[in-house]
């Protein structure tokens, strides 16, 4: 199981960074761009410290699906995560643009990154993680 685990860890934490560069380093670059007094400059953000949130985070992740998915399945993952993944991209997304002067179209953004993330997190697990005998 601890195995399985890491390795589902990994592959969630890879392909979430994946993500991240490409969505935040390319397609939204533009949109972070026209508002730079919301974002620290490039060179006081924390690369170490974003990456061990997102190895954190993905921790969880598997782990809460380890323990409270039953049976374990690629459906029941992909499920699991397209639910998680509305829950974040609600409140990262339209949470954020009720407090920040951000505009709908990034708010719309991170919830719709969000929910991609997660439901490949979701056929990641699916797919890596098994319970005893499955």
């Amino acid at each position: 199981m601890f195995k399985q685990n890491a390795l589902a860890t990994i592959a969630v934490f890879v392909t979430w960074t994946i993500i991240d560069i490409l969505v935040h380093g390319n397609l939204l670059v533009e949109t972070y761009l026209s508002t730079p007094h919301l974002w620290r400059p490039e060179a006081e953000m924390n690369s170490l410290l974003m990456f061990a949130v997102t190895a954190v985070y993905g921790f969880c992740f598997v782990a809460l699906y380890q323990y409270f998915v039953q049976p374990k399945s690629m459906s029941k993952g992909i499920k699991f995560g397209a639910i998680f993944g509305i829950a974040v991209g609600v409140v990262a997304g339209f949470g954020s643009y009720v407090y920040m002067p951000i505009s709908l179209h990034l708010a719309e953004s991170w919830f719709a990154i969000s929910l991609i993330k997660l439901t490949a997190a979701g056929a990641i697990v699916g797919s890596l993680v098994k319970g005893p005998g499955e």
